[in-house]
């Protein structure tokens, strides 16, 4: 064999081989930046990792979802990145994602937060407690004993009955395994955002405190579904306050009696002993009756100036009232509006 073929021999040999050693970095590339794992339906999926599990178990778990193209490869990467376990967290895997990016998610805990929403109709601590940790994975026990603590809630300026109000209604993005004492200064945040310079100013100058115009704007809430008319109702309620009145608002007996559908509050509701019961106790209850929406806490902090102090549903029952500002005038409507109701047959 002549020098010349020689060469050709070992340059073919050798190109052969770098296209060897090429395909092999490529297929190493795709698997470690784009692709190793590939959802069987096309889509995204979650996966709520718990303290404790392991590489086999999570490798299981996403097995179920994806396609894993390349054990091996997958195997040899976690050992290059020092892979012992992954982090707890909530975890979003697109439908197509290499080693390298879902190695790393896991193994510094790289979360997708979860939503946690709740509205106004949220009334109790057990309603508050349940709707905040529906996505999470701390239990509404735990976030209900810390809202029922007065010891507890004292640090952030609140007690059990008024630690609903640091909850201000909305969506928020947050860890799902963040620590009670996180989302609690999470919540203090958002509502010290809120509850800026301006609207702190606001309620100064109507004489109440956030806590107090929070628990007006609930009490607003429970009265009508008739958003045209709640500056009215707030602006009644404020009178009734600066003047050291009973409230006499329906919707705090329906709150003290736990009765949220009561059509129709009689005599013997009155009677209730309860200090919420605003027809037996004079001046704002101890705390809200609902998680008031922000836009309710507005219109409290602007309510029109008004005369108002007492309300009547309209005996045309159009979701309306009929506001007064004397009692004779209160007197009429109600005796109007009596008589509609006691044309109704009540179950």
């Amino acid at each position: 064999m002549n020098k010349a073929r020689v060469i050709r021999w070992t340059l073919g040999i050798s190109g052969w081989v770098l296209c060897l050693i090429l395909i092999f970095c490529l297929e190493q590339y795709y698997r470690w930046e784009v692709s190793n794992f590939e959802a069987r339906d096309g889509q995204r999926h979650t996966y709520n990792i718990y303290e404790g599990t392991t590489i086999d178990s999570l490798l299981s778990m996403i097995s179920e979802d994806y396609e894993i193209s390349a054990m091996a490869d997958l195997k040899w990467h976690m050992r290059i990145l020092l892979f012992l376990y992954p982090e707890p967290g909530h975890y979003e895997i697109p439908p197509q994602i290499g080693d390298r990016e879902l190695i790393e998610k896991f193994k510094y805990g790289r979360q997708t937060p979860v939503r946690i929403t709740w509205n106004n109709f949220v009334r109790t601590r057990e309603d508050l407690a349940g709707k905040v940790t529906t996505h999470l994975l701390m239990d509404s026990v735990t976030l209900l004993q810390l809202l029922d603590s007065n010891e507890y809630m004292a640090q952030y300026g609140f007690d059990r009955e008024t630690s609903r109000c640091l909850f201000i209604p909305d969506t928020y993005e947050v860890y799902w395994n963040i620590s009670p004492d996180a989302l609690f200064k999470r919540m203090l945040r958002e509502y010290n955002t809120f509850w800026n310079d301006e609207r702190r100013h606001k309620a100064d100058s109507i004489g109440l405190t956030p806590i107090e115009v929070a628990i007006v704007a609930s009490i607003v809430e429970g009265e009508s579904t008739n958003k045209r008319e709640l500056p009215l109702i707030a602006s009644l309620y404020l009178n009734r306050v600066h003047k050291g009145m009973h409230l006499q608002a329906c919707p705090t007996i329906k709150y003290a009696l736990g009765d949220f559908k009561l059509k129709r509050i009689l005599n013997r509701h009155l009677t209730i002993d309860s200090p919420y019961n605003t027809y037996k106790y004079p001046g704002l209850p101890p705390g809200p009756i609902r998680c008031p929406a922000p836009a309710t806490l507005d219109i409290v902090l602007n309510a029109p100036k008004t005369n108002y102090l007492y309300m009547c549903a309209s005996p045309e029952l159009n979701n309306t009232h009929v506001f007064s500002s004397t009692f004779s005038g209160h007197a009429a409507a109600a005796a109007q509006y009596r008589h509609t109701m006691d044309t109704i047959h009540w179950e």
